[in-house]
């Protein structure tokens, strides 16, 4: 349903920006219309070549097809966005009727500027985004903890096993004591546990690499089982004592469980029983925070929104998921949203990069 209902936009969006490029000048400075109408045939078919194909199968072939795709689907996004403001602005051309067509190149224009950012954003490599949290009752031996925490790597087809390699030795070159995976880690499709297990058992730190599961981890292969069996920690709506005074806490997916209808107060429930100590809970979607805050959990960290990934996507995301990127505050308890380290669907980002988080906690 969800590809149908993506197909089904995207090919709207292929109309209007056609439509709307046979009306800005360019067939008679530049092109014949007849040009411009194959060439949205054309794109259209990539586009549809990359979901339908390239997302399913493996392959080189796969592969090319879903790379370039899904970034013409970003590109043509953003030049739909473009030239929709200068429509609006000028009521469709109605007013400054002489200039329309000047204006809506310079949509054209804007929208192929925007893309370019957004390439070189996705492209490269994730920052490392530095946060100090206070934790109350911190037990002294845990004082300046160290945490290196994961999310949305979508390790599949466009981010393939060698990608994630480098974003290992990232993570391992920070020396964490903790290592967190928040979910989304495998795209779901084109790679085997076989593939990908002996590149992600190279994460390690003293106090173990914990993680717990996204949207994606409920598509195709179930990856779980294979991570426990590689010695990863899975919190499956559960609680363990790292140490004394420090609780570890995680919930499957709670966008996933609200879907099904099963996550009428899971967090309250999964945190109940645990000892009086200092609790960090591991959730990919960042939802229920409030019943979070209330069960005394001090910090919550969470993924799956990208930040939005792909300005300005992120207003409606924002409508989903309030608490959309970054370090906010909910009552006594820290929330930190990774927007990812990878990408879903266009290797594009606007504004900012991807992101790996590392997290010091002190007293």
């Amino acid at each position: 349903m969800f590809g149908l209902v993506l197909i089904s936009i995207i090919t709207l969006m292929h109309v209007y920006v056609f439509w709307r490029a046979s009306t800005a000048g360019f067939q008679h400075r530049f092109l014949q219309k007849k040009f411009l109408f194959g060439a949205g045939i054309f794109l259209w078919t990539l586009f549809f070549a990359g979901r339908v194909y390239g997302h399913s199968h493996a392959g080189e072939l796969a592969r090319i097809l879903e790379f370039v795709g899904m970034n013409w689907m970003g590109i043509l996004f953003l030049i739909f966005i473009s030239v929709m403001t200068v429509d609006c602005v000028t009521f469709f051309g109605l007013l400054f009727p002489r200039r329309a067509p000047t204006l809506r190149r310079l949509g054209f224009a804007a929208g192929v500027l925007l893309s370019a950012i957004a390439l070189f954003q996705g492209l490269r490599p994730p920052v490392i985004q530095e946060y100090e949290v206070q934790i109350p009752n911190l037990p002294d031996e845990l004082n300046g903890t160290t945490i290196l925490a994961l999310s949305d790597l979508h390790i599949g087809s466009l981010l393939d096993k060698h990608w994630l390699a480098k974003r290992i030795d990232q993570v391992q070159a920070e020396h964490p004591d903790l290592i967190f995976l928040l979910g989304d880690i495998f795209e779901g499709h084109s790679l085997s546990p076989s593939e990908l297990m002996p590149v992600l058992q190279g994460l390690a730190a003293p106090l173990g690499v914990w993680s717990v599961n996204g949207n994606h981890e409920n598509h195709g292969t179930d990856m779980m089982p294979p991570m426990e069996e590689a010695g990863f920690r899975v919190l499956r709506n559960r609680w363990m004592e790292v140490r004394p005074g420090l609780i570890l806490a995680g919930i499957d997916d709670l966008t996933a469980l609200r879907r099904s209808g099963k996550d009428s107060d899971i967090v309250t429930r999964t945190l109940a029983g645990r000892p009086q100590a200092a609790t960090i809970l591991l959730t990919h979607s960042p939802l229920q925070y409030t019943q979070a805050a209330q069960a005394g959990v001090a910090l919550m960290l969470s993924g799956h929104t990208h930040g939005g990934q792909i300005w300005p996507f992120g207003f409606l995301t924002k409508h989903f998921y309030p608490l959309l990127g970054g370090r906010y505050q909910v009552g006594k308890m820290t929330v930190i949203v990774s927007r990812g380290a990878g990408t879903w669907g266009p290797r594009m980002r606007l504004w900012n990069p991807g992101e790996i988080l590392k997290i010091t906690l002190v007293r």
